[in-house]
């Protein structure tokens, strides 16, 4: 298989080349797929080939840039590629072209530019979006977290919201350092754990509850045999016997679905000393109560609300939503005797994130 090196014509900018070379890449990949472990440098050979045969005008390290800047969106993620690989950043917001809310500023060039940039985050993991599936949810090879919504949804453009995934977890010193926590409370939930105890952290979004629910289970003695349940596995547990069980969305015929509630009722038959859900949001919130009353002991979870009563409040709302008739006063009789402590996380107009109650 061969590029073609005729000229194909003059150019009057680098966007031009960049999109020139975008084409005729994207056509070779369509024809003939590079297999994963070399897709990367039969992508780059291709482009510097492609390059070969056009008037372009540049000079060394302008033909460098052009190829690293195609590569990008061939390759990796386009121009938002630089932030995911920048350690102090946790979160990457995109609306539209225009708009990417980071430190730095980076734009796409267009909205074709970002409906590429969203194929290439999905299709790896066998999703797609389209005018009747304008959203979805994917994790990066990184382990980072993507949401995207498209026109006609998103009326400003292709939007996408990357929650990064932070290597090495945080520490309770760590927490104790940033003023997270006091020394008091470290000592206090440590021995909350080791008790047994069934705790739910409480908080509004990006309070840092996965934080420090990875800090709870930290707490749990190695020999202990741990069943997690997660959306996007973020738990980091160092127990012996640690199980990480994570969801599985539908395939692109809405077949094929493992939700939360299904990994919850196969993790009760493993034999699990503790279950740890990452987050409970509809009816798992049953089946996870009923767990923590019937001799699961120490179990945690997640749960977004504004103070520990809004959380009860909510428990019971959801659990309601798992489809079983159950009188509302049993549900709260359950949640009385399965929770015995609530911690809740808020994240204050300052950006800081503390453990409020």
């Amino acid at each position: 298989m061969t590029i073609s090196s005729a000229k194909p014509f003059d150019f009057d900018d680098q966007a031009s080349i960049k999109e020139y070379l975008i084409d005729v890449v994207t056509q070779q990949i369509e024809m003939y797929p590079p297999s994963s472990a070399e897709y990367r440098h039969r992508i780059s050979d291709w482009v510097r080939r492609a390059l070969l045969g056009t008037d372009h005008g540049l000079d060394g390290a302008g033909q460098d840039r052009i190829v690293n800047e195609v590569l990008a969106d061939l390759v990796g993620y386009g121009p938002i590629q630089p932030l995911l690989e920048d350690p102090t950043i946790n979160e990457i917001m995109v609306v539209g072209p225009n708009q990417v809310y980071i430190e730095r500023v980076q734009q796409f060039e267009d909205e074709a530019h970002v409906i590429r940039v969203i194929n290439r985050m999905l299709h790896p993991v066998g999703r797609q979006v389209s005018i009747d599936a304008p959203s979805a949810d994917a994790r990066l090879p990184d382990g980072s977290r993507v949401n995207v919504v498209i026109p006609p949804v998103a009326v400003d453009g292709p939007c996408i919201t990357i929650r990064k995934f932070i290597k090495g977890k945080f520490s309770a010193q760590d927490f104790i350092r940033l003023g997270t926590m006091i020394p008091e409370m470290a000592k206090f939930l440590r021995a909350c754990v080791g008790a047994q105890m069934n705790i739910i952290v409480s908080g509004n979004t990006s309070s840092g509850k996965t934080s420090l629910l990875n800090i709870l289970t930290s707490f749990i003695a190695g020999n202990e045999r741990v069943i997690a349940i997660e959306d996007a596995a973020e738990l980091q547990l160092q127990q012996k016997y640690a199980v990480s069980l994570e969801t599985k969305p539908p395939n692109s015929d809405g077949l094929g679905e493992v939700d939360t509630r299904d990994l919850v009722r196969n993790a009760l038959r493993m034999r699990p000393d503790r279950l740890i859900v990452g987050e409970v949001r509809t009816g798992e919130a049953l089946d996870m109560i009923q767990a923590m009353n019937t001799g699961h002991d120490g179990s945690m979870t997640t749960l977004h609300a504004n103070s520990p009563r809004d959380a009860i409040a909510r428990l019971e709302t959801i659990a309601l939503m798992g489809g079983v008739d159950i009188p509302i006063l049993a549900v709260r009789n359950q949640i009385a005797n399965a929770v015995d402590l609530i911690i809740h996380m808020d994240r204050l107009t300052d950006g800081s994130r503390k453990i409020v109650k």
